[in-house]
């Protein structure tokens, strides 16, 4: 999330409640995953992987791993595990 948007999760604090404020962005993205942006390069990372792989495991760690709107579209992409911790 932090590369694909260019944003430090640090510096983020200081204006993404303001972006949610003005519908700029509808959460934070730290907290739930960006579907259509982060996602679709899950997505894809996914899909070219397993193309050059077959059998490669794939998950996610971190914050998005405690979000039922995350964790239902890792399931979706075809992860195989995710991780809060």
């Amino acid at each position: 999330t932090q590369t694909t948007w260019g944003l430090s999760r640090d510096d983020a604090g200081g204006f993404l409640p303001e972006y949610k404020a003005k519908d700029i962005v509808s959460g934070d993205p730290f907290v739930s995953l960006d579907q259509e942006g982060v996602g679709e390069l899950i997505r894809i990372a996914a899909e070219r992987g397993r193309a050059a792989r077959p059998g490669l495991k794939l998950g996610i760690c971190g914050e998005h791993g405690g979000d039922p709107a995350s964790i239902d579209f890792c399931e979706r992409v075809g992860l195989d595990y995710v991780s809060c911790s």
